[in-house]
């Protein structure tokens, strides 16, 4: 037997500020910001589509999460895939204000071909926003 993934329910990111970065990614990536509850007490976590990135905050807070060996912000590198043109992608991130580090360039993802753009979120992960 094999074991078959069918999709990513969420990820965790390291964060050095979890307001601002629920920020930036509800500004910047249209996602919803979401308060939860866990066994250790209030999280946060921004949501799109079927997934959502719990905000691991760095420092005190950190010992109640179970997360990989060497948490660190900013080692991520993300890629968030979009139906609207890249056109539209430039033009909202030029009216948010976000530097683009690289793009568009044209990139291979899970599906095949797709023109991507890049820039970095608070913390310095690197964020792809792909067309295919």
């Amino acid at each position: 037997m094999t074991l078959e993934i069918d999709r990513i329910d969420h990820i965790v990111l390291n964060v050095a500020d979890v307001q601002a970065s629920a920020a930036w990614y509800a500004r910047v990536l249209g996602m919803e910001r979401e308060v939860f509850d866990s066994r250790t007490g209030p999280r946060v976590a921004v949501k799109f589509g079927r997934q959502k990135i719990n905000l691991r905050p760095m420092g005190e807070d950190t010992v109640a999460w179970f997360t990989g060996a060497n948490p660190v912000p900013g080692s991520d590198d993300l890629c968030f895939i979009t139906a609207q043109p890249m056109r539209q992608v430039l033009d909202h991130f030029a009216s948010v204000g976000v530097a683009l580090e690289v793009g568009p360039v044209e990139r291979t993802g899970a599906l095949g071909a797709m023109q991507s753009v890049y820039c970095r979120d608070p913390d310095g992960n690197l964020v792809e926003v792909a067309v295919y």
